[in-house]
């Protein structure tokens, strides 16, 4: 597994979580959804048009649990043209610290050997999103790099992708180039003056021939370098993609408090304990 992790930049481990742990996520998931009000809060979620990155709800959402939506389902008149089920791009960014059924599932028995064992000496759990990529609308997430917005000094964020419904081409799966994360990291996210800006680092063109699809089963876990470069295309087949994602870091590396994601004083970084 190191040889593979080392070569390639990612790993899939088929089968790393059971069908009832996912259906009991998804099923949390949607209790959360249902209670949230899109009338209150209509922020969109974008990769293509990242209007979202200087909106207060979503700078704010480090310590919190919100949900944000998909751009193909606000109508002009900034309401959601479709039922709160089928609206939501994804929930963000501290479930796994505030909500019982999302911290089981991200320190899972089997999470922290493994995250160990690719050299996480002090593990701490940074992000949890839950991801919907909706039937018809799901939006497509450009290709990056984790650590371009969850830095650390030295990189040590690693990606945690885990597949809740089967994800195919088809329906808008992964995509990554292995070994493209011994590539430069091409931006930093960060904020200068109040302002979240993209800071180029390397101009060197994104990964386009040798992406293979990371195809996956529910329950199939996909470990992501922090430096891979990565995407997946927008969902317009008719069946939903939805995943959980969990970002780690190293609590032995420098945060920067310039970062975008923050957290008051009274919610510091967990890890598995």
């Amino acid at each position: 597994m190191l040889t593979a992790w080392e070569e390639d930049g990612f790993l899939i481990l088929d089968g790393f979580h059971t069908f009832d742990a996912c259906e009991k996520l998804r099923a949390r998931a949607l209790e959360i959804v249902e209670a949230f009000d899109p009338q209150d809060n209509a922020t969109i979620f974008s990769t293509t048009d990242p209007d979202h990155v200087d909106d207060d709800y979503f700078r704010g959402s480090g310590d919190k649990i919100r949900c944000f939506l998909e751009e193909e389902a606000v109508g002009q008149n900034g309401r959601s043209t479709r039922p709160k089920s089928l609206s939501v791009n994804k929930i963000g960014h501290a479930m796994h610290d505030l909500d019982p059924v999302f911290s089981s599932f991200a320190r899972a028995p089997q999470m922290e050997p493994l995250i160990t064992g690719l050299g996480i000496g002090e593990p701490l759990l940074l992000q949890s999103m839950y991801i919907f990529k909706q039937p018809e609308i799901g939006g497509e997430v450009t290709c990056h790099q984790d650590s371009t917005f969850l830095w650390t000094e030295p990189q040590t964020c690693i990606g945690f992708w885990s597949a809740i419904d089967a994800a195919s081409i088809e329906n808008g799966c992964l995509w990554a180039e292995p070994g493209s994360h011994r590539g430069p990291l091409r931006a930093r996210h960060h904020d200068v003056d109040g302002r979240l800006v993209f800071e180029t680092l390397d101009d060197t063109p994104w990964p386009s021939d040798g992406l293979a699809a990371i195809e996956a089963q529910p329950g199939t876990l996909v470990v992501l370098h922090g430096q891979l470069p990565h995407l997946s295309a927008p969902n317009r087949s008719t069946k939903p993609r939805h995943a959980h994602t969990l970002h780690v870091i190293d609590g032995r590396a420098h945060y920067p408090r310039d970062n975008w994601l923050r957290r008051g004083a009274d919610m510091p970084l967990r890890g598995f304990r």
